[in-house]
């Protein structure tokens, strides 16, 4: 039986990472990790992907992404591409985020949105 290659990203460092995050036990552990990996700029740019991937999800327009968060419609094309015809990543984050609001499970306290 033939196994799927690992893509060229997936590489042992990747992989450390990725285990690091599912390790983590509590939104402010993974805020620490986030915060002490990554720059402020960095971070900005998460974010707004994350913000601009759950706008899409919600069927807003591009244009109205980009005045609310300052994304490109360039980007937001490519993210929305990811959405649609990626790893499906995405997906099933918005897919697990949609499903623990409706199962009553809180957003870490003091971040609703």
């Amino acid at each position: 039986m033939a196994t799927k290659p690992v893509e060229d990203w997936r590489t042992t460092d990747t992989d450390e990472l990725i285990e690091a995050v599912l390790r983590l036990e509590t939104a402010d552990e993974a805020a620490r990790f986030l915060r002490d990996l990554c720059t402020l700029g960095e971070l900005r740019d998460l974010a707004q992907r994350w913000a601009v991937v759950r706008r899409l999800d919600s069927g807003e327009h591009y244009a109205a992404i980009s005045r609310e968060t300052g994304a490109s419609t360039a980007t937001i094309t490519r993210i929305a591409s990811w959405l649609n015809h990626g790893e499906g990543g995405y997906r099933e984050a918005l897919d697990r985020r949609s499903a623990a609001r409706e199962a009553g499970i809180p957003y870490p306290a003091g971040r609703e949105k």
